[in-house]
């Protein structure tokens, strides 16, 4: 590339060259932090600040953790008892931001667009952490790392991602992702959760998880986002998991070694059952936890250095 990108705002457009450097660093992280050791020098003297609209431990906690393991001075901004709720439009918070002199802004927000937005109004460097039902890059890029330490590749693997497909910024980042790496990409689900715009994008859609899952090497449920529906998309909780919660009996169609994963947080008994989630063997849902941390340190190591000038 000729250009550096400052941000990190989605998996699309990137190149494989680019995601699989950024995969390459991120394992390098996993065996630093497995070693106890930490590279507190690497952001000393920069700032962190964690700017999050919506409600997220998971991905806020992960990204904290980055940041101090990497010797950033982090902030978590309370949004619920910010400005914005007093009325403060976002590019507002945008110049107030730049008055801080924040070095690294790690945004999550309910609107599509959001830290793109922000990303051409601070000087910051802009890293979108689940913006609507846009992207969430760093939960693709951790997901594939932990598939390629699982399968050793993530080229030819068939991998099917269940679910929520409408509003999932997971499933959209994964599937530029892992079809840009050479992945065989399905969705499955009920018609009322698949966007037309996947037949576009270049994956298959099922409607049954009989047939979704058949000789699937990786098994990925979606939360089931009640919070952004309308009524009628999905039947009652108890006939959802009939149909479409992965259970042991739909696994058995996958291949034998099929690896589960979710993005979490779990519903369990609607989209998962809690023996699949807690199996030891085939669940990898703690690893993507671990490797969340390693992934997030590496895309903080990135954009503070060099942005992705020589990925």
């Amino acid at each position: 590339m000729t250009t550096p990108h400052r941000h990190l705002l989605q998996i699309e457009g990137l190149h494989p060259p680019q995601i699989a450097a950024m995969l390459d660093l991120a394992e390098s992280y996993v065996l630093l932090n497995r070693s106890g050791k930490t590279q507190r020098d690497l952001l000393r003297g920069r700032t962190l600040i964690n700017l999050f609209f919506e409600d997220s431990t998971r991905t806020r906690t992960s990204f904290e953790l980055a940041g101090k393991r990497l010797g950033a001075d982090v902030i978590n901004m309370s949004v619920s008892n910010s400005s914005v709720n007093k009325g403060e439009t976002l590019l507002d918070t945008a110049a107030t931001l730049n008055a801080m002199m924040c070095d690294l802004l790690v945004v999550r927000h309910g609107e599509s667009g959001a830290p793109n937005l922000l990303a051409q109004k601070v000087d910051a460097a802009v890293i979108n952490a689940g913006d609507g039902t846009h992207e969430h890059p760093t939960q693709a890029l951790l997901d594939a790392l932990t598939i390629r330490r699982r399968k050793g590749r993530l080229e030819g693997l068939k991998i099917a991602i269940c679910g929520d497909v409408l509003h999932s910024r997971v499933a959209r980042s994964n599937i530029h992702l892992l079809s840009a790496m050479g992945s065989s990409v399905r969705v499955v689900g009920p018609p009322t959760l698949i966007p037309a715009e996947c037949a576009r994008l270049g994956v298959e859609v099922f409607h049954n998880m009989v047939e979704g899952l058949t000789d699937a090497d990786v098994v990925m449920a979606l939360r089931v986002q009640r919070e952004r529906m309308s009524a009628g998309l999905v039947p009652s909780a108890r006939e959802y998991f009939r149909f479409f919660g992965l259970d042991f009996e739909k696994l058995t169609y996958a291949k034998p070694d099929a690896m589960v994963m979710h993005p979490g947080p779990m519903n369990r008994g609607v989209e998962i059952d809690s023996a699949v989630a807690d199996d030891p063997v085939r669940s990898v849902i703690k690893e993507q936890v671990e490797m969340g941390v390693a992934v997030r340190m590496a895309v903080l190591d990135l954009l503070s250095r060099q942005g992705f000038r020589n990925v």
